[in-house]
């Protein structure tokens, strides 16, 4: 079997990095495979969220091990693209120089649900899956340019 020629590397950019695009990095590096190196980072630091970790365990996908980052530490690397995935994160981003393409997808903060935790939860999961549904239709179905 050949060896994939690189990897798209691809930047997923939300405010805390604690929820949106952390699912988004797990879910990109579970459904694409070989084919793509993902990141995630925010315009500011905090923690990857508990109800996101088990959303993404839902599917099999374990996050607990990713850490958020400041997007500081990706400011001069090459990306064949940077998403931002709220509309924060969007207004705040710097320009990637290196980004062949920069794309941005509106989700709902799912940190701010209201309610039981079972509730809480659902609403994660909600954005987990739009999130999953606009990785396939956008990202595995192309090649990024």
């Amino acid at each position: 079997m050949a060896e994939s020629v690189g990897k798209q590397r691809v930047l997923f950019l939300c405010t805390h990095n604690s929820a949106r695009s952390q699912m988004a990095e797990g879910l990109l590096r579970d459904l694409g495979g070989d084919r793509f190196e993902p990141f995630s980072a925010g315009t500011e630091a905090t923690q990857v969220r508990p109800l996101a970790i088990r959303a993404m365990a839902e599917l099999g996908i374990d996050i607990s091990g990713q850490e958020s980052k400041s997007l500081d530490r990706y400011l001069n690397q090459p990306f064949d693209a940077v998403i931002t995935v709220c509309d924060q994160a969007n207004e705040a981003c710097p320009v990637f120089f290196g980004a062949r393409e920069r794309l941005h997808w509106s989700f709902p903060d799912p940190s701010e649900a209201e309610g039981s935790q079972e509730q809480r939860l659902e609403v994660y999961r909600q954005v987990r899956d739009a999130i999953r549904e606009r990785i396939e239709e956008e990202l595995l179905t192309r090649t990024l340019t």
